[in-house]
């Protein structure tokens, strides 16, 4: 009989500095303090979270590999033999939940490839707690990551995804370089029309937290400092 298969869990993290079990489900310290293998967007975060959450967790055992935008797409599925030897294996991304808006998402295909069974665990995502906030439509919405770093490709970027909110009735959620959140507000405000609504949810989960939806003609009166902050910006017509 050949060896059974380990699985492949899904764990978020916490979004910020806040407690992780404030955040965070038991279950989640439960699947940390079974599980020795990992696959991490950054090994020293990874470990600082880990010992957050099991500081009784022996470090030394832990078995890391990092995924991240330097990785070589053929390096992957090595990753996953711990699975394919019977060990369970962890994926934990810098913030939030794996696979979304993560480069965790390749791992996950492969496991699928492979026959090795995901678990999806619960924990906070920015993007749905944003839209969840937002008072847009949460029946068909859509994330586009990032926006053109061009002025003249983002304005055309900007303007085309107002359309299609407007035709689709659909809310546009994006991303930004936490260091041009400022730009990409008074991007929006100065190419969006005056009753168009943004939601800009920043510092969610943290003590810091600020969401607001409002009109862009109201934007425009609203001082808000957002540099080095994370934020989701939407957007609905």
């Amino acid at each position: 009989m050949s060896q059974p298969k380990g699985n492949l869990y899904l764990i978020p993290c916490t979004l910020g500095d806040t407690p992780p079990l404030e955040v965070l489900p038991l279950l989640v310290k439960k699947a940390i303090e079974e599980i020795d293998y990992y696959i991490v967007e950054h090994e020293k975060s990874a470990r600082r979270f880990i010992k957050t959450v099991s500081p009784r967790k022996s470090q030394p055992d832990l078995k890391m590999e990092e995924i991240n935008k330097f990785t070589s797409t053929e390096d992957i599925p090595a990753m996953l033999d711990p699975c394919l030897n019977g060990h369970d294996v962890g994926v934990i991304s810098d913030a939030g939940c794996p696979g979304i808006a993560d480069p965790g998402a390749a791992v996950v295909e492969i496991a699928h490839r492979n026959g090795i069974k995901v678990v999806p665990l619960v924990g906070p995502s920015s993007i749905l707690l944003a839209m969840m906030a937002s008072g847009f439509n949460g029946q068909n919405f859509a994330f586009n990551g990032y926006l053109p770093i061009d002025k003249a490709e983002r304005k055309s970027k900007i303007k085309q995804l107002e359309k299609t909110s407007a035709q689709e009735d659909q809310s546009q959620l994006f991303i930004e370089t936490p260091y041009r959140n400022n730009q990409m507000l008074e991007s929006l405000i100065n190419n969006l029309q005056g009753d168009t609504k943004i939601c800009v949810a920043c510092d969610i989960t943290l003590s810091t937290e600020y969401i607001k939806t409002a009109p862009v003609s109201l934007w425009k009166k609203i001082k808000v400092d957002l540099n080095k902050r994370p934020t989701i910006f939407i957007i609905q017509r």
